[in-house]
C-alpha cells in the first residue's frame, strides 16, 4: 500500500483498520472511552513538538492528532450518529458564524467589540446545543444554561481555573484590579499556615487548591498562560538542577553524596551564572 497526501485515502485506511474480519485487532476493539487518553496524549505532544521549535516532529505529531479524530469520526460513523464529513461541516460553519467580522456584514469592529460579540455568539451556540439535545432525546444538564457551563473537565487543573474565572469574569464577578489579587494570595497562604498548624491533612490539601485556584487567576489577570508560567519555572528548575549536577560532576560526585547546604550553595552559585549570561 502507498502513502497518500488525501484525507480522504486516511478515512479509508481507518474504515478497512474497523472492518470485522479483515481489520486490525486492536484497532476493533477499541471505543471512544478507550481511545480518549490516546487523543490527549496527542494533543500533549504536538504542543511539546511546537515548545521544542521541532518543525519535523509537529508535522508527525498533527498526524498522530489527526488520525485521533479519524478514529473518533469512524465509530460514530459505524453508531449512525455522524461521519468525518460532518466532523468538517461543524467546524467550518462554526469559524464562519463566530467570525462574522471576516465572513458577514460586521465590519471594522474594534478588538473590543469582537470579544464582546464572540461571547454572545458563544452564548447562542451553548443554548442552540441544549436544544439539539432535547431534540435527540439526549438528557442536556441544567448547568448548560450557566454561565460555567461547559468548561471541559478534563483540561488541565490550572487552565481550566483560569477558564471558570474568566467566564465569571463575563458577570462582573471578578477583582478589577491584580494587586487585589495578589491580596487574596497573601490570604490563601496565612490559611495554609493555619492548616500546616492544625495538621489536618485534608485542610491543607484544601487550602493548598485555593491558593493554586487563585494563582491561576492573577496569571489571567496580567494576559499570562499559568500553564505556560508553570512549564517555564518547571524547565528553569530542571535546568538550574542540572548545572549543579554538573558543578558536582566535575568533582567526582554526585548530588545525594552532597549537603543541602552545598546544594543550595551551588545553586545560588548557577543563578548567578545564569543572570551574569543574561545580562
Amino acid at each position: 500500500m502507498k502513502p497518500d497526501r488525501d484525507i480522504a485515502r486516511l478515512i479509508e485506511i481507518m474504515a478497512a483498520l474497523r472492518t470485522p474480519g479483515t481489520g486490525c485487532p486492536w484497532d476493533l476493539e477499541q471505543d471512544f472511552a478507550s481511545i480518549a487518553p490516546y487523543t490527549v496524549e496527542e494533543a500533549y505532544e504536538v504542543a511539546d513538538a511546537i515548545a521544542r521549535g521541532d518543525l519535523v516532529d509537529l508535522k508527525d505529531e498533527l498526524g498522530d492528532l489527526l488520525l485521533q479524530v479519524v478514529f473518533h469520526a469512524r465509530m460514530a460513523e459505524e453508531a449512525g450518529a455522524f461521519a468525518f464529513p460532518d466532523v468538517v461541516e461543524a467546524i467550518t460553519s462554526k469559524l464562519i458564524r463566530r467570525h462574522p467580522h471576516v465572513f458577514g456584514d460586521a465590519r471594522d469592529l474594534s478588538p473590543a467589540e469582537v470579544k464582546a460579540l464572540w461571547g454572545q455568539i458563544k452564548a447562542q451556540e451553548r443554548a442552540d446545543k441544549a436544544a439539539a439535545h432535547l431534540a435527540a432525546g439526549l438528557p442536556a444538564p441544567s448547568a448548560q444554561e450557566g454561565v460555567l457551563a461547559g468548561v471541559p473537565t478534563a483540561l488541565p487543573a490550572l487552565t481550566r481555573a483560569w477558564k471558570l474565572q474568566a467566564r465569571a469574569s463575563t458577570v462582573g464577578f471578578d477583582w478589577k484590579d491584580a494587586r487585589l489579587v495578589l491580596d487574596k494570595i497573601r490570604e490563601e497562604t496565612r490559611e495554609i499556615e493555619e492548616a500546616l498548624e492544625g495538621g489536618d491533612k485534608a485542610a491543607i490539601a484544601e487550602e493548598i487548591g485555593d491558593l493554586l485556584f487563585v494563582v491561576a487567576n492573577l496569571a489571567r489577570h496580567v494576559d499570562a498562560d499559568p500553564e505556560a508560567c508553570l512549564a517555564a519555572a518547571s524547565a528553569k528548575f530542571e535546568r538550574r538542577f542540572a548545572g549543579i549536577e554538573a558543578r558536582l560532576a566535575d568533582e567526582g560526585r554526585k548530588a545525594a553524596e552532597a549537603s543541602l547546604d552545598e546544594l543550595e550553595a551551588l545553586w545560588q552559585r548557577v543563578k548567578q551564572a545564569e543572570r551574569a549570561e543574561r545580562d
